[in-house]
């Protein structure tokens, strides 16, 4: 499955920082992606209207129940208010059961480079696994 494509809520301001998340899920099960796949309609029309949010693309690929989504917001607190809120909230409840593995990373960016690259992204979670890996050692 192609990587739906950047979507911009709202256009940020030239030269400023903003605060960019990637993550990565990873479900127990088929069933499981299907179910967490089903709940990305919903989100991503969530953050169409969401205050702060500057970007947000998903990568999926379903068959190896692997996720990933990167955005980016106007400030931290941008980002929580959407994640505490509507489609996000009630999804991230119904599929927490189903995860094997979740992996998140944030950092501030310029919105002179939104929309930010998966090469970035994938590097920076490769990096929080490593330190994950590290602590359960």
């Amino acid at each position: 499955m192609p990587d739906l494509p950047w979507i911009v809520p709202q256009a940020p301001a030239p030269h400023t920082e903003a605060y960019a998340m990637a993550s990565r899920f990873e479900t127990r099960t088929l069933l499981g992606a299907l179910r967490f796949f089903a709940k990305a309609p919903g989100i991503m029309l969530q953050i169409r209207k969401a205050p702060g949010a500057y970007g947000v693309t998903l990568r999926a690929r379903p068959l190896r129940r692997t996720f990933w989504t990167l955005s980016v917001w106007e400030s931290k607190e941008a980002l929580y208010r959407f994640a505490g809120t509507g489609a996000h909230r009630a999804g991230v409840r119904a599929v927490r059961g189903l995860m094997s593995d979740s992996t998140f990373t944030y950092w501030a960016a310029n919105t002179d480079d939104v929309p930010l690259g998966w090469e970035e992204a994938l590097r920076r979670l490769d990096e929080e696994d490593e330190k994950k890996q590290q602590t359960q050692v």
